[in-house]
């Protein structure tokens, strides 16, 4: 209940910041919120008798222990979360994309941004408990970025996205196993490493082969 309480009063948060004529990006908020957050978990964490232990929790998260029961509780919040967000997929898009043109039809856009927050902030705080902070940051920011680099079509970017996170994630848990790394650091790693890989790829052979051959 304390989460989702934060979870809800970070949202309102973020949708009352929301002006007519942005001068700093909502992200870049969201971003230094979500920093200056962290680190203060830690200062937090220090103070106790296992604080390191803590703090390594918070940040790794302890994915090789997840039982069938939690991965159920995923399935639940996720699935219910990724049908609102289809269904008012149009509503998202433009505040995300566009919000002056919103604001202008008219659109409640901090409630949209209410909503969008809150259910992104659903999706985190459930997802830090099982997987910590670096490799849920790196989930949500990394496969996007790298299908950025390839794509301007969002469903062409959706898949790049599921590809590249899926198969990351196959191999960072490989090199955790038989290389007896923790797993989360390696995960985190190998997304590092995805996003170097597509770059150069970029750079080196273009957009045009991998957007034309998915869409």
């Amino acid at each position: 209940m304390v989460f989702a309480g934060l979870t809800l009063t970070g949202a309102g948060i973020f949708a009352l910041t929301r002006l007519h004529q942005q001068i700093i990006m909502q992200e870049a908020l969201i971003g230094i919120a979500y920093v200056v957050a962290s680190a203060l978990l830690v200062l937090i964490l220090s103070r106790s008798g296992e604080g390191t232990e803590h703090i390594h929790e918070m940040l790794m998260g302890n994915i090789l222990l997840v039982t069938p029961v939690d991965v159920g509780k995923m399935f639940v919040i996720y699935s219910v979360i990724g049908v609102i967000h289809f269904i008012w997929r149009s509503k998202f898009g433009l505040i995300s994309q566009d919000p002056h043109a919103a604001f202008q039809k008219g659109i409640p856009v901090r409630f949209w941004d209410f909503l969008f927050y809150a259910t992104f902030g659903i999706v985190v705080t459930s997802s830090v408990k099982i997987a910590g902070v670096l490799l849920v940051f790196s989930f949500l920011v990394i496969p996007v970025v790298c299908a950025m680099l390839f794509s301007q079509k969002p469903r062409t970017r959706l898949l790049l996205g599921w590809i590249i996170g899926s198969i990351a994630s196959l191999i960072g848990m490989a090199v955790s196993y038989y290389g007896d790394y923790p797993t989360g650091a390696s995960v985190v790693v190998v997304f590092g490493g995805a996003l170097i890989f597509c770059a150069i790829w970029k750079a080196w052979f273009g957009t045009a082969r991998i957007d034309n051959s998915i869409s």
